[in-house]
């Protein structure tokens, strides 16, 4: 209740600032009628003034006090009384704690009063606190390696073996999966792969076959070459049964001319 109050005392503040004639010019200098420039830090004697002044400067304080706290993370506690005693105040953690710690601080300040020190204190406790959290994490790795190759299961109740089993077969078939995925890929590459020599095989093929008979071809049109030459392979082959079949014929003429032939009596 006491907050709205404040805040709408504020906003009315502030509009009465907006609206409010300066009938008593000399207790502001010309330099802060004319706009944003530097005034004279004094006690400000008109009253609504003062007020306008400090809900302004409060608002300011309180705005830069958060931005302090957010961006530097820094532990910040503000507390403000207005003339009429009115309480404001800001802490990113609480009030009381920030001064429980200055309490404490100011009852036991540290030794040499150096900050490089507190530093040092300060950064020597989290590496204890990592160091020990590096320790409990290989605790439970060694613990967990145990009970997957099934060592200290002695004292371990039939629920956690459940659950152990379970997490184990899921393990599995994740290590399977990940396996046919590679052997699938593998084969996939194989085919691939015996497809490419395939086919350079059969280009390797085709260009002999042409080597071989651009070959042939230079041999028949060397100069010197015999009729048996310029015949191709298979040609020469029939020339030959041709004659032989010719050469048979001929045998046979000959064997049927020399027989008498029968005359009937």
């Amino acid at each position: 209740m006491e907050n709205s109050e404040a805040i709408e005392h504020d906003f009315s503040c502030i509009d009465r600032s907006m609206s409010f004639q300066n009938e008593d010019s000399g207790d502001i200098s010309p330099q802060r009628r004319i706009g944003k420039g530097k005034i004279e830090i004094k006690r400000i004697e008109n009253t609504t003034n003062r007020q306008v002044t400090f809900c302004k400067r409060r608002n300011g304080l309180l705005k830069k006090a958060y931005e302090l706290s957010v961006l530097c993370d820094a532990e910040v506690a503000l507390i403000v009384f207005s003339s009429r005693g009115r309480l404001y105040e800001y802490a990113n953690n609480s009030v009381r704690g920030t001064i429980d710690r200055y309490k404490k601080s100011c009852l036991d300040p540290p030794s040499t009063g150096s900050v490089a020190e507190a530093n040092a204190q300060f950064y020597q406790q989290e590496a204890t606190k990592l160091r020990q959290q590096i320790a409990n994490l290989q605790n439970q790795n060694r613990q967990f390696y145990r009970n997957i190759m099934g060592e200290s299961l002695a004292d371990m109740p039939g629920k956690e073996l459940k659950n152990l089993e379970s997490k184990l077969e899921k393990a599995i078939n994740r290590i399977r999966a990940k396996k046919n995925e590679l052997l699938f890929a593998e084969i996939e590459y194989m085919q691939k792969r015996e497809l490419e020599l395939h086919n350079s095989n059969q280009f390797l093929r085709a260009r002999i076959a042409e080597n071989e008979r651009a070959q042939q071809q230079h041999m028949s049109l060397m100069p010197g070459s015999s009729g048996y030459n310029d015949l191709g392979p298979h040609q020469s082959f029939d020339g030959l049964n041709d004659l032989q079949t010719n050469e048979l014929q001929l045998n046979n003429n000959y064997s049927c001319q020399d027989q008498t032939p029968l005359q009937l009596v």
